[in-house]
């Protein structure tokens, strides 16, 4: 049984890395047509979520957590728009590095990857119920 409750332990920490991707994901496709309030100002910048794996020291299981969310440093693109406020000298804007292509992928396999791990964590639950039945 305590291989069970392990496995679903490192499913939940699956489950909840994946649900701060998705998160992260939400935020960047909300704010694909933000803007700078400035000429010449940055526009919003893209966010990207590492994870990094973490033993348990009770059970020495290997967990996912989410290490850091951090900007993704590519530039942005240019649109020619001369009358918009955050338009510089030439009249372009710099629009945010977000890709909305990318996100949907990336909101996908977040998704998936979340979904596998709530099937590992009501297999395993399935499991002890099963168990505790036969003992009875």
């Amino acid at each position: 049984m305590d291989e069970l409750l392990v496995s679903s332990k490192i499913a939940v920490s699956g489950m909840k890395a994946q649900a701060t991707r998705l998160r992260v994901v939400s935020e960047n496709m909300a704010n694909v047509n933000s803007l700078s309030k400035y000429a010449g100002g940055n526009p919003y910048r893209r966010k990207l979520v590492m994870f990094n794996n973490v033993v348990d020291k009770t059970t020495g299981a290997e967990m996912v957590k989410v290490s850091k969310e951090m900007r993704d440093r590519s530039d942005f693109d240019l649109k020619y728009e001369p009358f918009h406020p955050a338009a510089n000298e030439a009249g372009y804007v710099k629009i945010p590095n977000v890709n909305m292509l990318v996100e949907m992928m990336d909101m996908k396999q977040a998704q998936r990857s979340y979904e596998a791990n709530l099937n590992v964590v009501s297999a395993s639950k399935e499991i002890m119920a099963k168990t505790i039945d036969l003992l009875k």
